[in-house]
């Protein structure tokens, strides 16, 4: 399904291009949000990651 938001579109016409869409009941991510302490930033664990491809 494609919907298309027009530039200049109304806080209405946005409304109710928001009810057309389909509402998926599936996994609800937030509740993972938070959920992995890091003991490093991510960009320094991705840069390491990468290294050891090399």
């Amino acid at each position: 399904m494609v919907l298309v938001l027009k530039n200049g579109a109304s806080k209405k016409e946005m409304e109710n291009l928001s009810l057309k869409m389909p509402q998926k009941s599936g996994v609800n991510t937030k509740k993972y949000c938070g959920a992995i302490k890091l003991k490093e930033e991510p960009i320094a664990i991705q840069k390491q990651m990468r290294d050891e491809w090399r």
